[in-house]
């Protein structure tokens, strides 16, 4: 079976994108194929078309998934997730990681399976950061 694998994410200073970007190359090195969205251009209505997801978003005010556009769709796609292999990934500025902490938890608790434990990033993305985003998409293409 061919897995299809889609890339969503929320990205505000580009830190995520970059990320998201680095995961679709660990997909592609392990001989796979990810579709790409930034999270406003995904049509949720196609969520059931994908058996992988990875889902980034940084934390936003008190450690929190972005809340105008992040957050809704989420909620919208939670249900879908039971079965799906889900890898988590995203961007901060402070606080240990609760966001991601709290978002595995959620994704765990509607079934969905986590590939790896979320990969946090401070700021921008360094060499050894770029290093994890590829190691994880290559988690999620193996799962």
């Amino acid at each position: 079976m061919n897995d299809k694998i889609a890339i969503i994410y929320w990205s505000g200073t580009g830190n995520t994108e970059t990320m998201a970007q680095n995961v679709k190359k660990g997909i592609e090195n392990s001989g796979g194929n990810a579709d790409i969205f930034n999270v406003s251009s995904f049509d949720i209505g196609n969520i059931n078309n994908y058996s992988k997801l990875a889902l980034g978003c940084p934390a936003m005010g008190a450690e929190v998934l972005e809340e105008s556009e992040f957050q809704p769709f989420y909620d919208s796609i939670r249900d879908s997730l039971s079965g799906k292999k889900v890898a988590l990934f995203g961007s901060y500025d402070w606080g240990d990681g609760e966001w991601m902490r709290n978002w595995q938890d959620d994704v765990s608790s509607v079934g969905g399976s986590l590939v790896k434990d979320g990969l946090i990033v401070n700021l921008s993305p360094d060499d050894d950061a770029i290093n994890q985003c590829v190691s994880l998409g290559e988690a999620l293409m193996k799962a």
